[in-house]
């Protein structure tokens, strides 16, 4: 592999470890193939970045599920060969309403049934004062509001439409207490 190649495989790698989505070899591979005019071989890939290629096989089958990297045939070989997507839009869309918008669906499901937990009582050892409960119900409906915002924000996101910052920015401070915004 070329310098140019390595620095921009190594980067690439080293942003995908940190992202939480991606693992650091799903990174670099991603990289590679980005760089290459025409599809790579799983064994191309493989010698290029001294892995094995069951390892390679492995990994980047969650790159063809992310839809970063497609199988692509190649006229007269059986090997399997990959490309790199190049519409960065299509694959924000997909982290987005995967990845992020799944995340966020968890919190709001969370929220929801500590407020059936609050409304449906318990024994009375099992529940907190009503002081506490007032307060985190207030807490929820502050999640909740910002959430589902920002999950809206998502959707606009994704099917091209605007997004407004702004409205996301005034939903925290209308939900929290007044003595004490975080």
């Amino acid at each position: 592999m070329d310098r140019a190649t390595a620095i921009f495989v190594d980067g690439i790698g080293t942003a995908a470890a940190t992202s939480g989505i991606l693992t650091q070899l799903q990174g670099r591979i991603f990289a590679l193939l980005y760089l290459q005019p025409r599809p790579v071989s799983l064994e191309d890939i493989a010698a290029e970045l001294q892995q094995s290629k069951s390892n390679i096989s492995v990994t980047i089958r969650g790159l063809v599920e992310w839809h970063l990297v497609r199988l692509t045939p190649v006229g007269g070989s059986r090997k399997d060969h990959y490309e790199a997507a190049t519409n960065f839009w299509r694959v924000m869309q997909e982290v987005m309403e995967r990845r992020f918008r799944w995340n966020l669906r968890q919190a709001l499901a969370a929220a929801a049934e500590t407020e059936r937990a609050l409304e449906h009582g318990g024994r009375a050892g099992d529940m907190p004062s009503r002081e506490a409960a007032a307060f985190i119900a207030t807490r929820l409906m502050g999640l909740k509001l910002f959430f589902t915002a920002v999950d809206g924000a998502i959707g606009a996101f994704t099917q091209g439409k605007v997004v407004d910052g702004e409205a996301l920015r005034n939903v925290v401070p209308l939900a929290a207490p007044s003595s004490r915004r975080r």
